[in-house]
């Protein structure tokens, strides 16, 4: 079984036909976990229906201050909690193909752990800035350098997960939210040795609904770096 775990803060525009196209790449045992935290642009109504209608849809609300780290956490725990021998993580915005969810399911029957990379081989980005590429290009390589962690994508946020390797993960040791979760997440696996494998995806910019995008992102992601590899040593 997998569940294939998606964050929400208010998508109300995307997350509807996001999971409607979802559910059309992969096999009848694989389950949406939606987990909202917060939104307040009428997401909750639609993942209320969504969940209500379709028994593949399952939703978390979160308490307490907005965390898309912690967010995952949750979702990482329901994921264990409910049997899943195979955990997707995935944007709620259309930023990640879809269609690329059997290619995940393929490639983890070999590998501990599957990377949807924007910089390996193959891998695009559309209707990204040229800041806005340098910026993501410039963090792999710092993120890289700093952690010694030989992954093309340290930042992306499209990764298939086994369930042994999310049980090796202490998760109330995990505080990082942003690019630094997702750079935690592979630096501590690949640290434990366990299999990791990229493959190439082109990740379309939003086209509805506000990025959540900011320097603070940048700003953890830089400065948690040190304490990453300072912590998984």
């Amino acid at each position: 079984m997998t569940i294939i775990i998606i964050p929400t803060y208010n998508e109300v525009e995307n997350i509807e036909s996001l999971c409607q196209k979802t559910l059309k790449f992969v096999p009848s045992d694989t389950s949406i976990l939606i987990v909202d935290d917060g939104s307040q642009d009428g997401t909750e109504e639609i993942i209320n229906r969504l969940s209500g209608n379709n028994p593949r849809i399952k939703v978390i609300y979160r308490n307490g201050p907005r965390s898309f780290g912690r967010s995952y956490i949750e979702g990482f725990k329901y994921a264990l909690k409910n049997g899943a021998s195979y955990v997707i993580e995935m944007d709620g915005d259309f930023s990640h193909p879809p269609e690329v969810l059997p290619i995940f399911l393929k490639e983890i029957k070999e590998n501990d752990v599957v990377i949807g990379s924007r910089y390996a081989k193959g891998g695009k980005i559309k209707n990204w800035s040229l800041p806005r590429r340098f910026i993501s290009r410039a963090g792999c390589l710092y993120a890289r350098v700093v952690t010694g962690i030989e992954i093309a994508d340290l930042t992306t946020g499209y990764v298939c997960y086994c369930r042994e390797a999310l049980k090796k993960i202490d998760f109330d040791k995990i505080n990082s939210n942003g690019y630094a979760f997702q750079i935690e997440m592979k630096t501590r696996l690949a640290q434990m040795g366990f299999r990791i494998k990229e493959i190439p995806i082109t990740f379309t910019e939003r086209k509805k609904g506000e990025s959540k995008f900011s320097f603070k992102i940048i700003w953890e992601a830089i400065w948690r770096c040190w304490k990453i590899r300072l912590s998984t040593k």
